[in-house]
């Protein structure tokens, strides 16, 4: 019993240290040092109750639009939740960025990217990403950047930080659950590799 236990706990760690290891040389923490891609891809974190991007996707969007002025990136692919007609996540974080001085034409928005894997999957089968920068906070980017690569997209990324401003208090839910996502992560990257909750025809990027 104290085997299985051991086992089951293990997991996690082992399936985090293997995303980190995999994904190292591939992650930045600063705009300058990121290579240039035509697409970055910034990935919804929630909105608050007045519609506004919470602190973490404001974080996100910031990044990616010093990407956009810095020409590392010539357009930017908002992926996240509008599961509901009064929930727009890609609305508002277009709109986000459109005040941070990136053009509208620039923007694409992906309505059905409600998690990390349906969000890459989108990306390189709906609008035809095979590379790209991928903009989410530390403890997020290893497994986007895994998951993206596995996908089909040759993907590296920039890291927001996120310990530095929230502390390990702070951040210990989010770390929590990223180490049990690791573990689905490799699960439908290499094992079951379900289809998005909606795919639909493919459109591209403009």
């Amino acid at each position: 019993m104290l085997g299985v236990i051991v086992s089951v706990l293990a997991k996690p760690l082992v399936a985090t240290a293997y995303i980190n290891i995999s994904t190292h040389d591939r992650r930045y923490l600063e705009p300058v040092q990121v290579p240039q891609e035509r697409v970055g891809i910034v990935f919804g974190a929630g909105l608050l109750q007045n519609g506004q991007p919470t602190p973490f996707l404001a974080s996100r969007i910031t990044a990616a639009a010093k990407l956009y002025h810095l020409d590392r990136v010539q357009k930017l692919l908002m992926t996240g939740d509008n599961s509901r007609t009064d929930y727009n996540e890609v609305r508002s974080m277009q709109e986000y960025a459109h005040n941070l001085g990136v053009p509208m034409q620039d923007i694409t928005l992906d309505y059905a990217g409600f998690s990390t894997y349906e969000s890459c999957y989108r990306a390189h089968k709906v609008f035809g990403v095979h590379q790209a920068i991928v903009i989410t906070q530390n403890y997020h980017l290893p497994r986007t950047v895994y998951t993206c690569d596995r996908l089909g997209i040759k993907t590296v990324g920039l890291g927001i930080p996120d310990l530095e401003l929230y502390g390990w208090r702070g951040m210990m839910p989010d770390l929590r659950r990223e180490m049990l996502a690791n573990v689905k992560a490799l699960l439908e990257v290499h094992v079951t590799r379900p289809r998005p909750t909606f795919l639909g025809d493919f459109e591209g990027m403009d």
